[in-house]
């Protein structure tokens, strides 16, 4: 469903569903039954505004009856974010694709307390694409090759390549070596994420994810491994490289779940996003993009 209103500062504008019915008279009498204990006062004055807006862009004001929209959107009111200090490198850019170096602790796209300070953000406002879109995600604690769509006419044949699984991905990881575990080695299992679970589970049934872990090199004790996924899941090669006695380096949730603490931008996870590869649906032509990043913990 299109929004009615401008991507503003590189965030989209939020959407919300209203029930048809309930005690509410009014659509701002069921916001403020929601959201009024973080900023009530900052919610009558949107739509005294008339910055809450239904479909077409048809103002509400504090009257509006709760059943006369379905869903109506508004711009969140966001708390400064503190900058992270990494930078966004540019491999590609042409007016259908943007291809990026992720950096590590950067999140793909605006999340919980990283708004702003993510790359699908920063890179429209940086840019001025307010249209971009990212093809795939990595997790904020992966480095990496990162594509975007710049162009919503030419989108879907983009994703419908990730759909179908056309898209042949290379990671790189730095974990220590066992000299019992033969490689190369296919890694099959059932995984699972819970939406209210922090982490990734492998559990009894069909396998439903699949990793072909390769060991490249190693010296004193850590190696570095080529990763080629044949799935997607979350967190498949943290769980997949703990489930074999081979933890990513730096791994704060596999294959133990360590207590929060803040950031060590001196320590990422070693895991990147290497290379994508795949047929230009537009050009017919193969193509390939590298990441220029490297993994500290085993520098070449």
């Amino acid at each position: 469903m299109q929004s009615p209103l401008p991507v503003r500062n590189g965030v989209n504008a939020t959407r919300l569903r209203l029930p048809p019915e309930g005690p509410w008279k009014t659509a701002m009498d069921y916001v403020l039954e929601r959201f009024g204990h973080v900023d009530p006062d900052g919610i009558v004055n949107r739509f005294e505004r008339g910055e809450v807006v239904g479909l077409g862009g048809v103002p509400l004001t504090a009257a509006t009856p709760l059943n006369e929209h379905t869903f109506i959107w508004y711009y969140r009111e966001l708390p400064p974010e503190e900058r992270i200090p990494v930078d966004i490198g540019i491999l590609h850019h042409d007016e259908n694709l943007l291809v990026v170096d992720k950096p590590h602790f950067l999140p793909t796209t605006p999340g919980g307390m990283y708004v702003a300070e993510s790359a699908l953000v920063r890179l429209r406002v940086q840019l001025g694409i307010p249209d971009l879109i990212p093809m795939h995600r990595l997790d904020r604690m992966t480095a990496g090759v990162l594509l975007f769509s710049t162009n919503p006419e030419t989108r879907g044949r983009y994703q419908i390549l990730f759909e179908k699984r056309r898209i042949s991905k290379e990671y790189e990881a730095v974990a220590p070596v066992r000299e019992d575990l033969a490689l190369p080695l296919t890694v099959r299992s059932r995984m699972i994420k819970s939406r209210t679970y922090l982490l990734a589970q492998e559990v009894d049934g069909e396998p439903n994810a699949e990793t072909l872990i390769e060991l490249m090199e190693s010296r004193d004790g850590l190696g570095r491994y080529r990763l080629s996924p044949h799935t997607g899941k979350t967190h498949q090669l943290r769980v997949h490289m703990a489930s074999q006695g081979i933890g990513i380096l730096n791994d704060s949730f596999y294959p133990e779940l360590l207590p929060q603490a803040p950031d060590d931008y001196a320590r990422p996870l070693q895991l990147l996003a290497r290379s994508v590869r795949f047929t230009d649906p537009l050009t017919r032509e193969p193509v390939e993009y590298r990441s220029r990043l490297s993994l500290d913990a085993f520098p070449g």
